[in-house]
């Protein structure tokens, strides 16, 4: 939740940055332990942290964690096993290699995180060698009181919005219900199946319960959406040739609750609880989600900040 010295405001949401012209640093990504591990990434100091700044003396730890190892469906093989030959850049078969900030480096058969050094190669957690795609729907509403009116807040002035959040089981984090995007499968797909499976349970469903769902569902998901990110996240499971990547959409029920109150919220799949979150400033949530969830408010004129002034501006 905290964005380190660059702030994040000043770049543009649908195509966050080019790291060219942009001074980025991540801060998530730099952090140690790394998760689920005792491994301490190398130090990384801010000055160095661009790949076009020198550094011959790098020495990034290397790891891979051994769910990865192990050779899951989600997962690619290593890089020097015989038979793996990945398509950096493009489409590689059903998997998508594309970064949705451009083209990257690929350095030694490795592709290089477009944000920098991060004191780690290998892959971490993470399934594939470049970027690892995700999808995240935000799914709002206005707060309303007891007669179905809206609910400003006493200091802004600002209606205030709610969003669907899970609490995430592996780190104890609230977050945007999101999850990734499975090969050959659309962004549209996978944002309605995550929001499914992790804000109700879908996958401990009857067929029958699960029609239901997706009645109530189809209204929401298929209405008019706003595109609120898509880019580089900074997450701390990211690495030097690893990184995840989201499109956030904001899905958001404008009615008195038609659509969304009856809504059988339930935890599922990596969630260990799910909820509707009033939005504010103080919110602290999960990798890159409190910077989404403040581009929706600004895209929905909803309250933020209690002090007018805060924020960085463009």
């Amino acid at each position: 939740s905290n964005f380190s010295a660059s702030c994040w405001s000043r770049l543009h949401p649908a195509n966050m940055f080019n790291s060219y012209n942009v001074k980025f640093h991540h801060s998530k990504a730099l952090t140690s332990p790394y998760p689920g591990s005792h491994v301490e990434r190398s130090q990384v100091p801010e000055d160095k942290v661009g790949w076009l700044t020198e550094w011959k003396d790098y020495n990034p730890v290397e790891y891979t964690a051994k769910s990865v190892l192990a050779g899951p469906s989600w997962a690619d093989p290593q890089i020097n096993d015989e038979g793996f030959s990945p398509k950096f850049n493009e489409r590689d078969g059903a998997v998508e290699r594309k970064s949705l900030n451009g083209l990257y480096v690929v350095e030694n058969g490795r592709p290089r995180n477009p944000a920098g050094r991060t004191g780690l190669a290998g892959r971490g957690l993470l399934g594939r060698w470049g970027p690892n795609h995700a999808a995240d729907p935000v799914v709002t509403r206005w707060k309303r009181d007891g007669s179905g009116n809206k609910v400003a807040h006493p200091v802004s002035g600002k209606n205030i919005l709610q969003f669907v959040a899970i609490k995430r089981r592996d780190c104890g984090e609230w977050a945007i219900p999101g999850g990734m995007v499975d090969p050959g499968e659309k962004i549209t797909a996978t944002l309605k199946r995550e929001f499914q499976e992790e804000a109700l349970n879908s996958l401990q469903k009857s067929p029958e319960e699960k029609a239901k769902l997706e009645k109530q569902l189809q209204k929401l998901f298929s209405q008019e959406h706003l595109v609120v990110y898509r880019g580089y996240v900074d997450d701390p499971r990211n690495t030097d040739n690893a990184w995840m990547e989201t499109e956030a959409v904001n899905y958001h029920d404008e009615t008195a609750g038609e659509t969304m109150d009856n809504l059988p919220l339930e935890a599922g799949d990596d969630a260990g609880v799910v909820k509707w979150v009033d939005i504010s400033e103080k919110l602290e949530l999960y990798a890159s989600h409190s910077y989404f969830i403040k581009l929706v408010t600004e895209k929905r004129g909803a309250h933020w900040s209690e002090d007018p002034a805060s924020g960085c501006h463009e």
